[in-house]
């Protein structure tokens, strides 16, 4: 191997170790059972040819996940129609259209049904409501006509009246006085001057009965008509208000209904391209087919900017840390590959749906730059870089194991391919796939044994303890938990 050759595979931190412990002493064709092996091994003519020369080398730590290009800006169209809709023509995904071309329709049966129904009712209702505007105005009408033209020329009447009488009043009093002297000069007869009397006394109480009317007329029946004038007007509002509420909420579902019509015709906003929304990030989405049933706030389609994609991978909360705005990004389409670099890095995990089990993942978005033929929907391999090692002593993963006492290799006597390898304890540092960081324990020229758990004995001992270990723990904390149910 070349001391600059760059390794880059896809890391997820040092979780091979216990995965490929437990692979290999259940299911890799090693029994479960030690293995007795003599000093000098009977595999040591196959022992030399799996082994790996430590050397200084270039380490490239990258996440791999795979994703679907997105754009991410995207013109949504919405269904703005109450209730529930069928479809009756829906234009082919992935159609490049112009501003104000047809989309969508849907059945504009109901509605119409609906905008004559609600026509007849607005125009009834207004009918109503109309007639008793009549009313109310002309009940005001009436309250101030009586107010000040029958009220008035009613006490002018009486008081014109009521002038008379006491005109004729005093009249008839200058009379009697001058028939009483009359009489005393015997000029006139008893009968006369009785006449002339009563004349005065009628005359008093017509005057005295004129002005209990006038009075009557200004302090009750005025009030009494008011009020009864002013009681039909307070009705004719009452009953106005309620019928111009009415004829303006038919009038307003009238409308509504014309406007809903007019939403049963989905036109393109702007030009671009048109996708239906399964085609994108919305794969749970209904299917928007002719004859498919959608409803008020549905997204039917999306018209994506093409000028602003990207692609949005999971990565696993185990390396998350790792990752961070603005590291190199290689996305690899179908086509083509692009330089990128991470933009975003969620701070919290995506909801987990039923197909994630338990793996928790951070959504990650890598922006491409603008380039012509990038379509929603591609899928794509995204490599984050994570970390770029130089010069350091690297080794393979499957020359590593997990021990009791730490992390060890086994190096192999080059002078000696017969010897039994010795067990070296190491310090690592960081890891991809198929290469770890050895910080400590090894030096360049040192053969370590690749799998060792197939050909040295005192491997397969230190990994049935770290086994055992992990058994008698995890027996442990279930005791713990029933306990702790109980």
């Amino acid at each position: 191997m070349a001391s600059e050759q760059q390794i880059e595979k896809t890391g997820t931190g040092r979780r091979w170790l216990i995965a490929l412990l437990v692979l290999l002493l259940v299911g890799g064709g090693i029994g479960v059972s030690v293995i007795s092996m003599p000093e000098k091994s009977p595999q040591a003519s196959s022992l030399a040819k799996m082994t790996f020369p430590v050397q200084r080398t270039n380490l490239v730590v990258t996440a791999t996940e795979q994703g679907s290009l997105e754009s991410s800006e995207n013109t949504e169209l919405i269904c703005k129609v109450r209730g529930q809709n069928t479809i009756t023509w829906v234009i082919e995904s992935g159609t490049h259209v112009e501003k104000d071309d047809l989309l969508l329709t849907l059945d504009t049966l109901f509605i119409e049904e609906q905008i004559a129904e609600r026509s007849k009712y607005a125009h009834w209702s207004r009918s109503g409501a109309e007639h008793w505007r009549a009313t109310m105005n002309s009940a005001r009408l009436r309250i101030d006509s009586y107010k000040e033209g029958d009220y008035v020329a009613e006490l002018k009447r009486q008081q014109k009246e009521l002038v008379e009488l006491k005109t004729n009043l005093k009249s008839a009093q200058e009379r009697f006085s001058f028939t009483s002297n009359l009489f005393k000069r015997g000029y006139v007869s008893d009968q006369q001057v009785e006449d002339a009397e009563n004349s005065v006394m009628r005359l008093k109480l017509e005057t005295g009965v004129k002005e209990t009317a006038i009075s009557v007329l200004e302090n009750s029946t005025r009030k009494t008509w008011l009020e009864d004038l002013q009681g039909n007007y307070n009705v004719a509002v009452a009953q106005f208000e309620a019928s111009d509420e009415r004829a303006m909420a038919d009038a307003s579902r009238r409308d509504r209904a014309v406007e809903e019509l007019g939403y049963c015709e989905v036109r393109a906003p702007k030009s671009g391209l048109v996708i239906h929304p399964r085609a994108a990030a919305w794969k749970n989405a209904p299917d928007i087919t002719e004859g498919g049933t959608v409803y008020k706030e549905q997204l039917l389609l999306i018209m994506p900017d093409l000028n602003k994609m990207q692609v949005k991978v999971g990565i696993h909360e185990a390396i998350i840390e790792n990752v961070n705005v603005g590291q190199r990004a290689i996305v690899t389409l179908p086509d083509r590959t692009i330089e990128a670099e991470v933009t975003t890095v969620a701070d919290i995990a995506s909801p987990l749906g039923p197909w994630a089990g338990d793996q928790v993942q951070y959504d990650v978005i890598i922006e491409l730059p603008k380039q012509t033929g990038l379509k929603p929907g591609m899928s794509a391999q995204v490599e984050i870089i994570m970390a770029e090692h130089k010069d350091i002593l690297a080794v393979p993963v499957a020359a590593v194991i997990e021990t009791l006492d730490g992390f060890a290799c086994w190096v192999q006597d080059k002078s000696d391919p017969t010897a039994v390898p010795t067990k070296t304890h190491l310090t690592l540092g960081e890891s991809n796939d198929v290469h770890i960081v050895v910080t400590n324990g090894l030096k360049p020229g040192d053969q370590v044994v690749l799998n060792p758990l197939a050909y040295v004995q005192e491997a397969q001992n230190d990994a049935m303890k770290t086994l055992d270990q992990s058994e008698e723990e995890q027996d442990n904390n279930e005791t713990i938990s029933d306990i702790a149910v109980k």
